[in-house]
C-alpha cells in the first residue's frame, strides 16, 4: 500500500498571511515527497475560508516546480464548475509542466453553498449526471478530435491542447461512495477514491465491498486502483492523541456547519463555533473519533493499516486538514513518515 497526502489552505481567522498558509502547504508536500509518499492531493473550493483552493491546478503547477517525484493530484475538481475543453486543457498542461506527474480526481462537490454561487440551482443530482457526462469527454479530448452535442456541453471537433505528456491521458480518479458511482468509475477504466469521513472501519469495509462488487461487474476493464482517504495523527502519547481528538472534533463541527449552512459567514470565515455546536454533534466527541478515524500512537495507527492494506487498498491518503496549527500539522507528519512508513516498505 502507497501513501500520499491530502490538504489545502485551512483558514478559521485572518490572523495568519494567506502567503504564510501557502508556504506551510508547500512545506508539508515537500516533507511527503522526502518521505517517500506517493502523491499529493489538493481539491477545489470557492468561497470558503475553511477549504481555500479556488483551482487545484495553480497549486500544483506552482508545487511541479517546488519537487521532483512526487505526483501531483487534484482530489478532487468538481466537474460542474468546468467546461470539458477548459478542464482537459488545464490538466494537459500541467502534465506537460511536471513532467507527466498529474494524477486527474474529479467529483460532483459536496457543499450547496458553492452550488448556490457558482451554479444556482444545481442540486446533488444533476451535479453527479454532469460528472458522468464529463468523464468521458475528457478521455476523448486527450486521445484527440472530439465532438459533443450531449445535454450539457455541445461543441465541434476538438483536441486538448497541450497534450498530456502521459499517454493516452494521465491517470484518472473518480470520488465515490454509493454503488452507482463506484460501477460507473469502474466501467469507466477509472480509479476511486474514497472517504469513509468519521464512519469507522465498518464504512472502510463496505466501500471496499462496494469497488469489489464494481470490478466483478466489469470483467472486462483492468481492475482499477482505490485510494482510501482518513484523518490521521501519531502522537508520542495519549495526551498528544487526546488533544488531536479534540482538534478533529472542531474540524468535523465546522464541516458539518458549512454543509449544513447553519452558522453566520463574514468576509469567508465562519462565526466561531460554541460549545452547544459542538455538543450538536455527538458521532465526533473525541472519544468517538479516537475509534473511528487513525488516531493513536505509532503502533496503534500501524495496525489498523494494515488492515486497510489487507483489504486490498491501493494507497492511503494521509488528510491533514484538522484544525490544527503548521507546526503540529508537521510533527504528526514526520512522525508517521519516521514511524508508521517503515513498517510498509
Amino acid at each position: 500500500m502507497k501513501f500520499s497526502l491530502f490538504l489545502h489552505v485551512e483558514r478559521y481567522d485572518d490572523r495568519t498571511p494567506i502567503t504564510q498558509q501557502l508556504d506551510e502547504l508547500t512545506q508539508l508536500v515537500q516533507i511527503a515527497e522526502r518521505g517517500g509518499f506517493e502523491a499529493a492531493w489538493i481539491g477545489e473550493h470557492h468561497g470558503m475560508g475553511f477549504t481555500i483552493a479556488p483551482n487545484p491546478f495553480v497549486n500544483l503547477a506552482y508545487l511541479a516546480a517546488k519537487t521532483e517525484r512526487i505526483r501531483l493530484g487534484t482530489g478532487t475538481v468538481i466537474a460542474p464548475f468546468w467546461h470539458p475543453i477548459k478542464l482537459a486543457g488545464e490538466a494537459g498542461l500541467v502534465d506537460a509542466i511536471s513532467g507527466g506527474r498529474l494524477d486527474l480526481g474529479i467529483a460532483r462537490g459536496a457543499y450547496m453553498f458553492e452550488y448556490e454561487r457558482l451554479f444556482p440551482g444545481l442540486d446533488a443530482m444533476e451535479a453527479g449526471a454532469r460528472m458522468r457526462a464529463m468523464v468521458p469527454l475528457l478521455q476523448g479530448l486527450f486521445k484527440g478530435d472530439c465532438a459533443a452535442d450531449g445535454p450539457y456541453w455541445q461543441f465541434p471537433t476538438t483536441t486538448s491542447l497541450p497534450r498530456p505528456v502521459q499517454g493516452p491521458f494521465p491517470p484518472m480518479w473518480i470520488a465515490a461512495r454509493d454503488p452507482h458511482s463506484h460501477d460507473f468509475a469502474v466501467g469507466q477504466g477509472c480509479n476511486v477514491q474514497v472517504t469513509p469521513l468519521a464512519s469507522g472501519d465498518g464504512e472502510v469495509s463496505a466501500l471496499m465491498e462496494r469497488f469489489n462488487a464494481a470490478c466483478a461487474a466489469h470483467p472486462e476493464v483492468p481492475r482499477p486502483k482505490i485510494m482510501l482517504l482518513m484523518h490521521t495523527f501519531v502522537g508520542a502519547s495519549d495526551a498528544e492523541v487526546d488533544q488531536a481528538c479534540r482538534d478533529l472534533q472542531a474540524f468535523y463541527c465546522h464541516f458539518m456547519k458549512w454543509v449544513k449552512k447553519e452558522r453566520p459567514i463574514q468576509q469567508g470565515l465562519m462565526e466561531p463555533l460554541r460549545q452547544e455546536d459542538l455538543d450538536a454533534f455527538p458521532q465526533f466527541a473525541p472519544e468517538q473519533l479516537r475509534q473511528s478515524l487513525v488516531v493513536g500512537k505509532p503502533a496503534q495507527v500501524i495496525d489498523r493499516l494494515k488492515s486497510y492494506e489487507a483489504l486490498g487498498y491501493d494507497q492511503y491518503s494521509f488528510w491533514i486538514d484538522n484544525h490544527m496549527d503548521f507546526e503540529t500539522k508537521k510533527r504528526t507528519l514526520e512522525n508517521f513518515i519516521a514511524h508508521v512508513v517503515p513498517a510498509f516498505q
